[in-house]
């Protein structure tokens, strides 16, 4: 393992910048039995290197990010300037109370707050006397920062945010840096894989809870260890469904997005541990300017947040397939992994045609009902327009018009076909207004439904109203599951008139 980090590069532009990262584990043992198990003592020493490098490097700030101080609506940010109470672990009140007194940078916090609600996240910052803050967190700012030599700021993980929301959200957080002037250290505390033991195991046993669990470890630290940190937010995925990542690993992808969402990083594995049953690392990033590495996949890049990914909850087949599309029900065939969004600086004004041949204009029609992903609502390329998937949810309540097909506890609801099919059409229809085309410059149409032999009749018989006269080409499957608890979606592609 190397020691020590190198000096870091500057980076993002000449105001504020980040001058390195930290992944962290935020488990209490090694704060307060360090003497149980020499792991938990590698631990703690490996936090104590951390500190001489933070005294080092002189940084403005600790800007923190922990996955054990949950939220569900949108994001939080701590603000009160001094919080200080007495924290009992819930798991581990046994091993005795923690007091605490933190110092905090509630104007950075705010700006934080500000930054995130321009990309279009849900964010408040909250600042009231005892307000709990977390395991994580403590442990992390009184190993790294006992004397409360510098500020801090905290943000909430959302236990409901996928990978696309989290990235905007540590865009934001780089927002607020650049814009602050400060030199920031960044610190994801998180475990790697998460499984507990559930059974007495006394601390001096401890080991991790599987081979299975320490052969990904190892192996996503040797990744990080290069440097590629970017590599490990692609395949964050991947090790959560192998590993049981901590909140599958959003801390990862939120250092990515805070950091710079590259390869080019100087990694240094300081110490990788078990606490009873997790995995436990302390990792050092900085940004150099050596060569990047290839990313190991190719995942969306976005830059603001789209709204509810999932409508009535669950994992979403997207997640469920880590990034691929819902199979065929026969099981012969699979569609394609879903491709980068484009970026939505050039986002087509409503109602405006522009140049139909104009390549890679992107369209996020209002009155239609918002994506549930990191996508825009139409694309136009060349002469064509091309819409991305779209079913029939209510613009306005996100209900499902002839009503879900499973409710929120996933039990399977009866529902009315030719009602949503109805409703597709509309919702079709105005994302092609809002592109500058209409029904009858569609061309093409990749039909989707989740129970053929029940709802092909009735979806037919909606379909031939609205498509009749148009005699666009149509291709119909039948697929397992759609995102969100919907029978029917119409993929599109239009030559608007005036590109013909």
């Amino acid at each position: 393992m190397k020691s020590p980090l190198p000096v870091a590069l500057p980076m993002g532009g000449p105001s504020g910048r980040v001058v390195a990262g930290f992944i962290v584990p935020g488990q209490v043992h090694p704060l307060l039995i360090p003497e149980a198990n020499p792991g938990y003592q590698r631990l703690r020493d490996a936090y104590g290197g951390l500190r001489r490098r933070i005294e080092e490097l002189e940084p403005d700030l600790l800007l923190v990010y922990s996955t054990q101080w949950l939220s569900v609506i949108g994001h939080q940010v701590q603000a009160d300037p001094e919080p200080e109470w007495t924290y009992v672990d819930q798991e581990w009140h046994h091993l005795g109370s923690i007091p605490y007194r933190f110092r905090m940078d509630p104007a950075f916090g705010e700006a934080y707050v500000e930054a995130g609600k321009a990309r279009g996240l849900e964010m408040r910052t909250v600042a009231y006397r005892g307000f709990p803050i977390d395991a994580g967190t403590i442990v992390a700012l009184q190993l790294l920062d006992p004397e409360n030599r510098l500020p801090a700021s905290v943000v909430s993980c959302n236990m409901y945010a996928d990978r696309s929301e989290t990235l905007v959200l540590g865009k934001a957080a780089g927002d607020a840096v650049e814009a602050s002037g400060k030199r920031v250290v960044v610190v994801a505390c998180t475990a790697l894989s998460n499984r507990v033991f559930s059974d007495d195991v006394p601390f001096a046993e401890d080991r991790i809870h599987s081979l299975k669990d320490d052969e990904w470890n190892r192996k996503y630290l040797e990744i990080l260890g290069e440097g590629r940190l970017e590599d490990a937010s692609q395949l964050a995925r991947k090790f959560s469904r192998e590993a049981n990542g901590d909140q599958r690993m959003k801390a990862v992808w939120w250092l990515a997005a805070v950091m710079g969402q590259h390869n080019r990083y100087d990694g240094d594995v300081v110490a990788y541990e078990p606490v009873y049953g997790t995995g436990a690392a302390v990792v050092g990033l900085v940004p150099t300017q050596k060569k990047a590495m290839e990313a190991e996949y190719d995942e969306d890049e976005p830059e603001i947040h789209l709204g509810d990914r999932n409508v009535l909850g669950g994992e979403s087949a997207f997640e469920a397939a880590d990034g691929e599309e819902v199979q065929e029900r026969t099981g012969e065939a699979s569609q394609p992994r879903a491709t980068a969004a484009p970026p939505l600086a050039t986002t087509t004004p409503r109602g405006d045609t522009g140049d139909p041949a104009a390549s890679g204009r992107v369209v996020m029609a209002k009155a239609a009902p918002k994506p549930v992903g990191a996508y825009p609502h139409a694309r136009r390329v060349g002469g064509f327009l091309y819409l991305s998937g779209l079913g029939p949810r209510d613009p306005e309540t996100d209900e499902v018009p002839g009503g879900p097909v499973w409710d929120r506890q996933g039990v399977k609801q009866d529902y009315d076909i030719e009602a949503q099919t109805e409703a597709v059409v509309r919702n079709m229809k105005l994302v092609l207004a809002e592109s500058g085309a209409t029904i009858e410059d569609v061309v093409d149409v990749t039909c989707y439904l989740i129970d053929m032999r029940r709802d092909f009749a009735a979806f037919n018989k909606v379909y031939a109203k609205h498509f009749g006269d148009v005699q666009a080409t149509r291709t119909t499957l039948e697929i397992n599951r759609l995102p969100t608890p919907i029978a029917v979606e119409l993929k599109v592609i239009a030559k608007p008139e005036a590109s013909r």
